[in-house]
């Protein structure tokens, strides 16, 4: 599908949505409201063989009654009845379309053909399809705001990096992407359910929104690839430039029996996918948890990070776990250079542990804090890559001052920040706002934002690899 413009399915100036209604249960009813919750702006035209007003839109019977055609038709009508709709649209001059409910491929025998019926009509009309059997398509830029789906909630959209998209071969992983992006703060804009595939895969998307500049990173779910060769040469281009994070379905061979039942995915080995993931320049992560933690570190940090961290706490335990992950990680506990140490020996009291990580102690203030974090700034820059904060708030000490410090040297700092708080922690949004809105990600535990740092020092060396190294012969199997 190389060279297809597939600006339509994100941005069109004209949606029809074949199968429009008012009920709120009914497909057709969740796409209305959803395009108008996104704020999409462009002209929307309910099809519905009733015609009348639709949340007050005059309603067209059929897509003949249109006066030219819209950039995009979108259908959701029962399956039996789809093929017709598809080769109406391309009767009438219509040539992007996004077919939403199954019925297909997946749907025994009848569906089969049904299925290959489409693929006749798509091909005779020369039509690009988007689904069947997919969640849809929701993408909230600047500048297009736009959603054609039945999913629940729309993602929180940009942040200042810009917006983080999600291409999934699993519309259930969609939701729960929407969900947690609400919860952990990010910076998610754009959703692909990409269903069947029935002509509009992972790659195809990913070569969309790779090149627009206002997507930061793009995440995969993946359970089969359709041409592993033309993914792996167009995840090299758009990995060259940012982020490209790849979560596999189907690893274990249980998983692959139902990667196979589902989209019908063939058996590749765990060793092959990594081999492959690297060669693409693709992050490959091995579980959900790990790609939102990638997706929060790569929603504050595009480009990713350097692998030596200062780890600044105010308590030994969690110093000790977050440096064993961070250990584990690769991530690099580098001695702190003489200057800062002679800095913070003569500021702090003598219990405290000058040394990487450091201890400022439980009863440490904004005043300790500040005067830290000042000398890692002046007298450490060059030494880390980046500041992992780990603070557990005690009742004798008001961690209101300490925020707003730590979030005041971060804006403008030139060194990335993560910050996890622990503990007993009554203001816990209020804080994990301050810090997000400064460009900090806030975590609940040290070893996840160790993990996110680990993840994100992988990307460099990945980026470097996609823009320089040639493809390896490494090989893995498509579905047929």
């Amino acid at each position: 599908m190389a060279g297809r413009d597939l600006a339509p399915f994100f941005a069109p100036r004209s949606v029809a949505v074949v199968g429009a209604g008012e009920r709120p249960t009914s497909s057709g009813g969740a796409v209305l409201q959803n395009l108008r919750i996104s704020g999409y702006r462009g002209e929307i035209i309910p099809v519905n063989p009733k015609g009348g007003d639709i949340f007050g839109i005059a309603a067209r019977r059929s897509l003949r009654e249109l006066n030219h055609p819209a950039d995009l038709v979108v259908i959701v009508i029962r399956p039996d009845a789809i093929n017709e709709a598809v080769r109406e649209a391309a009767e009438t001059g219509h040539r992007h379309v996004l077919v939403l409910p199954g019925g297909f491929a997946e749907a025994g025998e009848e569906g089969r053909a049904r299925d290959a019926e489409l693929r006749r009509i798509v091909e005779q009309h020369g039509l690009t399809l988007a689904g069947p059997n997919c969640a849809g398509i929701i993408h909230l830029t600047s500048g297009a705001r736009f959603a054609a789906t039945f999913l629940r909630d729309m993602p929180p959209g940009p942040n200042a990096q810009g917006a983080i998209a999600f291409v999934t071969q699993s519309g259930a992983l969609g939701e729960e992407m929407i969900a947690a992006a609400n919860g952990m703060a990010l910076p998610v804009g754009t959703i692909v359910s990409v269903g069947n595939a029935l002509q509009l895969g992972i790659a195809d998307h990913l070569e969309h929104l790779g090149a627009e500049a206002t997507i930061s990173s793009v995440l995969l779910y993946i359970e089969s690839l359709e041409d592993p060769a033309r993914f792996r040469a167009v995840a090299r281009k758009v990995a060259a430039a940012k982020p490209v994070v790849a979560l596999i379905g189907g690893a274990s061979e249980p998983g692959a029996r139902a990667a196979a039942a589902h989209t019908g995915a063939v058996t590749n080995g765990d060793a092959a996918l990594d081999a492959f993931c690297a060669d693409c320049g693709v992050l490959r992560v091995d579980s959900l948890r790990r790609l939102l933690l990638a997706a929060k570190g790569f929603g504050a940090f595009p480009q990713g990070l350097g692998r030596r961290v200062l780890l600044l706490s105010n308590s030994g335990g969690p110093g000790v776990l977050c440096t064993d992950r961070a250990a584990k990680e690769g991530l690099e506990i580098v001695p702190l250079p003489a200057p800062m140490a002679a800095t913070l020996r003569a500021a702090v009291p003598g219990e405290a542990s000058v040394a990487n990580p450091l201890d400022l102690l439980a009863d440490a203030r904004e005043d300790r804090f500040g005067l830290t974090l000042d000398a890692a700034l002046a007298e450490g820059a060059a030494a880390f890559d980046a500041i992992l904060g780990i603070h557990v708030v005690p009742f004798m000490v008001d961690a209101d001052p300490i925020i707003a410090r730590i979030a005041d040297r971060a804006v403008g700092a030139g060194l990335p920040m993560m910050h996890a708080m622990m503990g007993t922690l009554p203001k816990k949004a209020e804080w994990f706002a301050r810090l997000e809105a400064a460009g900090v990600p806030a975590f609940n535990d040290v070893e996840a934002m160790a993990e996110c740092a680990g993840l994100l020092a992988r990307y460099p060396a990945l980026r470097e690899h996609a823009r320089s190294a040639p493809e390896a012969a490494i090989a893995i199997r498509g579905r047929s």
